[in-house]
């Protein structure tokens, strides 16, 4: 019937993909869609979704900017925010040991922790969070308000991909390039393009966020890139589940390529039961990592594991947190349930 061929089509996942290159903007690989022929629509940059928590390196970005380091110490206990006449406490997602322990900044984005986002925002406020996305790179509004720090914020998947790219590309913003040149046919170059270029944060701050966000794919909730797809390298990312788990994502980059992947249904109101298979680890990330592995196997690509992020001159803030969250760490395991 009429009726079973639409469910059976909402049933549907898309997924949108994009890859480019830290320095120069150009875009390496691009998906859209399945096939613009028969579904008109780009995923990648037209679809608007949650980020979930893809959307908190923005706001540690801007507590490193402001002189926080990774190994400052903070209790992980539930923020409870004023919001006009009422109160809003947001939903703690760590393990109930972890409650009113002393964890490093790093551990917050490591776990997600949603206390340790919630204390960040009570410490800097949703103006300067938005503020901060947009200098990295988000075009889109920005409603700024407390709960910016979860991710309830519609971006587009090309968006996000850009700002995460200034991590890899020392602080420095650039527009994701098509074409680099045109040429006749004798090859005589007619046009060069680079993506246009600006100064978002410092290389020091961006050298911090490459280290808090090697934490996530090393320890946290993107470790099974490790065990599963890609053991060796140095790797940086950040996972996202919205609620629901309608969409799921994994934005991550090496020292050469900067990669993204959204996964969701054209319909929000078609999600996952659970976080089993609905959490961004599980929905995006494999298809991160299997492209990764192709990347790194292909020498025509040349990008490989002995790839190092680059540390800035004169850097000094302490990367080594010397075992501060070990005691949470004996009780984490790689499997944790709450993926975002």
């Amino acid at each position: 019937t009429p009726n079973d061929s639409i469910k059976y089509y909402k049933s549907f996942l898309r997924a949108s993909f994009m890859a480019m290159e830290p320095q120069t903007g150009f875009v390496r690989a691009y998906v859209g869609g399945p096939n613009y022929r028969y579904f008109k629509f780009d995923n990648a940059r037209q679809a608007k979704r949650q980020v979930g928590s893809t959307i908190k390196p923005f706001l540690y970005t801007l507590a490193m900017q402001e002189g926080l380091t990774p190994c400052d110490k903070v209790v992980n206990v539930p923020q409870t925010f004023i919001v006009g006449d009422s109160t809003w406490t947001p939903e703690s997602t760590d393990k109930p040991e972890w409650i009113g322990k002393t964890v490093t900044l790093k551990w917050g984005l490591t776990k997600s922790s949603n206390n340790i986002s919630a204390y960040l925002m009570k410490q800097f406020g949703p103006y300067a969070m938005a503020d901060m996305a947009h200098r990295l790179g988000i075009t889109s509004y920005l409603d700024p308000v407390v709960s910016l720090c979860l991710g309830p914020a519609d971006l587009t998947l090309f968006e996000m991909v850009g700002a995460y790219n200034t991590f890899p590309s020392r602080g420095v913003n650039v527009d994701p390039t098509f074409v680099l040149r045109i040429e006749d046919k004798a090859g005589n170059v007619l046009g060069s393009f680079t993506g246009r270029k600006r100064e978002a944060i410092s290389e020091q701050t961006a050298f911090l966020m490459v280290n808090l966000m090697q934490g996530v794919v090393n320890e946290g909730t993107a470790a099974r890139l490790r065990y599963k797809y890609v053991p060796e390298g140095p790797i940086a990312g950040k996972t996202g589940t919205t609620n629901d788990q309608a969409d799921g994502w994994f934005i991550g980059y090496v020292p050469k390529l900067t990669a993204g992947v959204w996964v969701g249904a054209e319909d929000r109101q078609v999600h996952f039961e659970g976080l089993t298979n609905g959490g961004g680890a599980n929905m995006a990330l494999p298809i991160w990592g299997l492209f990764m592995q192709k990347v790194l196997k292909d020498p025509s690509c040349g990008i490989s594991v002995k790839d190092q992020f680059v540390m800035p001159s004169g850097f000094s803030a302490q990367l080594n947190c010397n075992g501060s969250d070990d005691e949470l760490e004996s009780n984490s395991m790689v499997n944790d349930p709450f993926f975002h």
